[in-house]
């Protein structure tokens, strides 16, 4: 059996989707290193059609500029779309279209495949609701927004989900990585 691990990146406030606002600002060596660990410790990624699309337009023009980019292009991508039906970067598969999300979600999940998904929204909500998620990853980054919206914040209106803590792992640029098992 394989497992879902999402990675999110929050601040102290919750906000979980204006990075542009934020995460920049904490770009470090450090951090390069623990990314490129969380993707090549993968076998796919899978997520939603708005991650999706920005990935799709960023990645491959970075092509052969660094073992990140190239992971990030190379590895098997799965995004969640009920009318995407032309995916256009290479190794995507299109999820939702059979009309059972939820059971492609499980058949993926029964691989044996470590499955990663960033951010944190729809795909993530889903796979709470359904019991697959099985890791959670969430980049604590040392800042209060100050401009998130209701829906930019990590909470969603879901059934109570315990977690187990599994991992600390402290930046020195003030990031800690707290990592979860359901």
């Amino acid at each position: 059996m394989g497992t879902f691990v999402n990675a999110t990146y929050m601040t102290l406030d919750g906000d979980t989707r204006n990075l542009p606002n934020w995460h920049f600002d904490y770009s470090s060596d450090e951090g390069d290193r623990a990314v490129t660990a969380q993707l090549f410790s993968s076998n796919a990624l899978v997520m939603g059609r708005k991650t999706y699309e920005s990935f799709a337009e960023a990645w491959p023009a970075r092509a052969g500029v660094d073992e990140l980019s190239d992971r990030m292009n190379s590895i098997k991508k799965y995004v969640v779309s009920t009318t995407l039906t032309d995916p256009k970067w290479e190794n995507t598969t299109v999820i939702g279209t059979s009309g059972d999300t939820v059971a492609e979600l499980r058949d993926l999940k029964s691989r044996d495949e470590k499955v990663l998904q960033y951010g944190y929204g729809p795909v993530t909500t889903l796979l709470l609701e359904h019991g697959l998620l099985d890791e959670l990853r969430i980049w604590l980054h040392p800042i209060l927004s100050g401009k998130a919206q209701p829906t930019d914040l990590l909470y969603r209106d879901l059934p109570q989900t315990r977690f187990t803590l599994k991992g600390v792992e402290s930046h020195s640029n003030g990031i800690v990585i707290l990592t979860y098992g359901a």
